[in-house]
């Protein structure tokens, strides 16, 4: 005769269920599996008390001499479980009582499980072990899941993949830069700073703040911003401001044998650079002023801008002038002409503020968009 023997060890049927242990005879194990799976629908169990009734009526059909029955071991050390389970395998040697010789067919859902073959060895000849496997898997199909989901989403995908490729790529550039005998170090160097900035740059968050200037010199240039034009042309001209206060520093330095102390090198820079600076502040003033007022949005107290600026630089350059020593390209000023142009300064600011004021009050302007 041959059994069909469901083993589980740790009693997941008696504990969930209820039912008392062993299960014997086709329905009786049909209905142990349909109530383990109304109690615990995710235990493995389930599936090893219905393939115990597959099996049992597949070799039924055959015209085997078959039975099949569920045993259980406890909740605990495996020695105690095991000892559980060949006292319900005795339990069902005795119920079957038949004078044949009882082979059996075990089924389980694990290595775990597989422990008890000795002690069920001992008492019949086993046939054959088979094993269920679930085929979804909770684990497996999460992973599956988690990783398709982590390829599909563009930052992630970005932020994970971008440094990996990087990475897989040392070797073969390497071996590359070898073949036009350029130094594997120098190749190595240049791909291990890429990746430190590209890690530092999505660590800082930088990604948001370059799109949004991204997105934002893509509508000047779309709308037609007088802005875009005057920026750079203020760019350029800071840049070539800088390069006369350098010179003037160099002048100034010439004239002193050398001995030009912090203080004074600063001065000297302030009065090389601070006109570019005032004619590029004047030009990116206006064009604001230029788009305000095509946008409809122009104030007259936004022409105070350009006025503040020269006002400013005015008494930049006055000062710096009255500190330095005459030198090519320093306007050395007297007491008398710092005063003046001081002066000058505070009345074109004061004079430009009263001014524009008056005409807001009196004349229209653009309304807000």
């Amino acid at each position: 005769m041959l059994l069909v023997l469901c083993v589980d060890l740790d009693d997941d049927l008696g504990r969930k269920t209820g039912i008392p242990t062993p299960v014997i005879g086709d329905d009786d194990v049909t209905e142990a599996a349909v109530a383990l799976a109304t109690a615990d629908p995710e235990d493995s169990d389930v599936n090893v008390l219905f393939q115990g009734v597959t099996v049992h009526d597949e070799l039924a059909a055959e015209g085997e001499a078959v039975e099949v029955a569920a045993v259980t071991g406890v909740d605990g050390p495996d020695v105690k479980a095991n000892r559980a389970v060949g006292a319900e395998v005795d339990r069902v040697l005795a119920e079957l009582s038949t004078g044949e010789d009882v082979s059996a067919i075990v089924i389980t859902d694990g290595a775990q499980d597989e422990s008890v073959l000795p002690v069920i060895r001992s008492r019949m000849r086993i046939d054959g072990v088979r094993r269920v496997v679930v085929r979804q898997a909770q684990d497996l199909e999460s992973l599956y899941y988690t990783i398709k989901q982590v390829l599909a989403d563009p930052e992630t995908r970005g932020t994970i993949l971008v440094p990996l490729g990087i990475l897989l790529l040392i070797y073969p550039l390497v071996v590359v830069a070898n073949l036009f005998d350029v130094e594997g170090a120098a190749v190595l160097g240049l791909i291990s700073g890429g990746v430190g900035l590209y890690s530092l740059f999505r660590g800082l968050g930088l990604e948001e703040t370059v799109d949004g200037a991204a997105d934002s010199v893509r509508n000047v240039l779309y709308a037609g911003r007088v802005t875009l034009i005057t920026y750079v042309v203020a760019l350029a001209l800071i840049l070539v401001g800088g390069v006369q206060g350098t010179e003037t520093v160099e002048a100034v330095r010439g004239v002193t044998d050398g001995g030009l102390p912090a203080s004074a090198t600063v001065t000297a820079f302030v009065h090389g650079f601070v006109q570019w600076l005032a004619v590029a502040g004047v030009t990116s003033s206006l064009g604001q002023i230029t788009d305000e007022y095509l946008a409809g949005r122009f104030r007259w107290r936004y022409l105070n801008a350009p006025f503040y600026v020269v006002a400013i630089a005015v008494v930049l350059y006055a000062v710096s002038g009255f500190f330095l020593p005459a030198a090519p390209g320093v306007t050395s000023l007297a007491l008398a002409d710092l005063a003046m142009a001081l002066a000058a300064g505070t009345l074109l600011g004061v004079l430009s503020t009263l001014t524009f004021a008056i005409a807001e009050s009196q004349l229209p302007s653009g309304e807000p968009t």
